[in-house]
């Protein structure tokens, strides 16, 4: 891996791949590891964490503007931010079901999907992970 592109981006956008790289991590691993664990909690909380800064970082970046300074993607923004509270509401009250499928549809779209697009070539993470 080449972090030179990253840190050329400027400190949003490093602080925001950053995190986003370390709540796939956590998150791939939080999959693994039993559930309602001390552990497992506090593992939680450093992704939502994470996710957190993933999310509010996005709206410093203004790379592709099709609303004022804003994209669509800003809308996965506040998706997520909402999707976080209301998981953690969730395992708080119990509904661990409810939890779990909000967990798993943040991976999967605000980490994975999202995630794959920044690999296309052009693209900062391209270059970090491709070179080029």
């Amino acid at each position: 891996m080449n972090f030179a592109p990253l840190w050329a981006d400027g400190p949003v956008i490093s602080v925001h791949a950053l995190a986003a790289l370390a709540a796939f991590a956590i998150g791939a691993s939080q999959f693994a590891m039993r559930k309602g664990t001390a552990r497992h909690r506090f593992v939680g909380w450093v992704w939502v964490s994470l996710m957190a800064v993933v999310a509010l970082s996005s709206f410093w970046i203004h790379e592709f503007r099709v609303f004022g300074p804003f994209s669509p993607i800003h809308i996965l923004s506040i998706l997520t931010l909402a999707t976080l509270v209301y998981a953690v509401r969730s395992a708080r009250a119990g509904r661990i079901a409810a939890h779990k499928s909000a967990m798993t549809f943040l991976f999967l779209l605000a980490i994975m999907l999202t995630g794959a697009f920044t690999l296309l070539p052009g693209r900062t993470m391209h270059a970090v992970l491709f070179g080029g």
